[in-house]
């Protein structure tokens, strides 16, 4: 499942680098997770690592975006095959 960040985010600039797949960006008025490209950090880590540094304890599972484990890993694959294609210094869609 992928998760979300709910409107309790504190703008503190700390997720957004740990994400590995680059699926957090600034919305219009805090922190917003891409579903396309959230795998919960399956495939890196054992946790998502949004999660485990939020100070607030902002962001749940998206229950919009169901998932399970495999298909977190398909994801991650997926967007791994994605990366591996751009040129060096071009972002992945």
């Amino acid at each position: 499942m992928a998760l979300k960040i709910t409107e309790e985010c504190i703008n503190c600039d700390v997720c957004e680098p740990q994400c590995p797949n680059q699926a957090i960006a600034m919305g219009p008025d805090y922190y917003v997770i891409d579903p396309a490209r959230c795998t919960e950090c399956v495939g890196h880590f054992d946790e998502p690592q949004c999660v485990a540094i939020c100070p607030v304890a902002c962001i749940p599972p998206d229950p919009q975006h169901a998932e399970d484990r495999q298909t977190l890993l398909q994801k991650f694959e997926r967007l791994q095959s994605q990366q591996s294609e751009q040129p060096q210094g071009q972002p992945v869609d």
